[in-house]
């Protein structure tokens, strides 16, 4: 059994091929996905947060929205870059979303990966501290943002204010008990995954990961949550960790399937770079009939580790599309898995 949901990227175009031509085809086509998708039994709406760029950028608007429209889906971000987050005004908005879904928040925060524009966060008003670099920054406000969340005071209140205080020390409102335990780690590498686990994050490794040991992408992925699993036990926290891995998987069960997708049947890991000295490997694509797809899926190493699968979607195909999409892998992949 395992939890099954999309992973939208939020892109948009005039491209006359596209049904999401603006941000509000975008933002609206989101919110109607992800109640369509409640409606068939995925368990997760993500969606990808980037900056200066014609996608999904501010989350909590689009959380707020599904969660509103929808009752027991999970919602989440997979992932929001800390790098440019104030993370006080995060924990109010965050607290906020995650009351109006009552608790189903999930959210995916990470350091950072690479960006439309240099230093984007330093137009946000963000700099790094003396002798830091842009990644600790962005983990040291990740960590700003979990001790925040726990909702305990820390604001000396005014002895004079407008409305009378509780007593003691204020934090911040709204608080959302239990956000905390909700909150995921995009991991590219190893070593941040056992970070993740020391510091109570679950963790999310997508579709790319830094080429630690020259392995094939899944096996190198499963390896990461091994160490991470290990790491989580060895910190003592006294819940159970989760682990979702990202996957790009269309089943071909029709003539549009094939023509969409039937050129990545014999898809392979990638090798690249992120960043100027990062080496990554990028994970295949999976695209076959349902039953060549079972046979390839249940070789996927890390998918079988992992307790969430977060399906990557072509969200300019539109919502009908992507249902479709996504309705074919619950009903002729996910049974012969065990998933379902």
């Amino acid at each position: 059994m395992k939890k099954i949901g999309f992973l939208s990227f939020g892109h948009w175009s005039r491209h006359p091929a596209y049904k999401t031509r603006t941000a509000s085809d975008t933002l609206l086509q989101s919110i109607d996905l992800a109640v369509a998708a409640e409606e068939i039994g995925l368990d997760g709406a993500y969606f990808r947060v980037h900056h200066f760029a014609a996608q999904l950028a501010s989350p909590f608007p689009l959380l707020s929205a599904i969660g509103a429209r929808t009752s027991s889906i999970e919602i989440g971000t997979g992932v929001i870059d800390m790098r440019y987050e104030n993370p006080l005004y995060m924990v109010e908005d965050a607290g906020a979303a995650d009351l109006i879904s009552g608790g189903r928040l999930q959210l995916g925060i990470s350091r950072g990966s690479p960006e439309q524009v240099i230093d984007g966060w330093r137009h946000f008003g963000y700099e790094p501290a003396d002798g830091e670099s842009d990644a600790d920054m962005g983990r040291r406000k990740a960590l700003e943002f979990l001790d925040k969340l726990n909702g305990i005071g820390f604001a000396e209140p005014n002895p004079y204010p407008m409305f009378p205080n509780p007593p003691g020390l204020l934090r911040l409102e709204p608080h959302s008990e239990g956000l905390r335990e909700r909150i995921w780690w995009g991991a590219a590498s190893n070593a941040t995954a056992v970070w993740a686990a020391e510091n109570g994050m679950h963790l999310q490794s997508s579709t790319l990961k830094y080429d630690e040991s020259g392995k094939p992408f899944h096996v190198q992925q499963a390896e990461q949550i091994r160490l991470y699993k290990e790491a989580w036990k060895n910190a003592g926290h006294q819940r159970e960790p989760r682990v979702s891995v990202s996957r790009s998987i269309f089943a071909l069960v029709n003539d549009q399937d094939r023509y969409y997708f039937g050129q990545e049947a014999s898809g392979s890991d990638k090798i690249g770079f992120i960043e100027s000295d990062k080496r990554a490997i990028f994970g295949r694509s999976y695209a076959a009939e349902p039953d060549q797809l079972i046979k390839e899926l249940a070789n996927d190493e890390a998918i079988q580790e992992a307790d969430t699968l977060l399906l990557t979607i072509p969200n300019t195909l539109g919502v009908d599309y992507n249902v479709h999409v996504l309705s074919s892998i619950l009903e002729h992949v996910a049974p012969g898995l065990g998933w379902r």
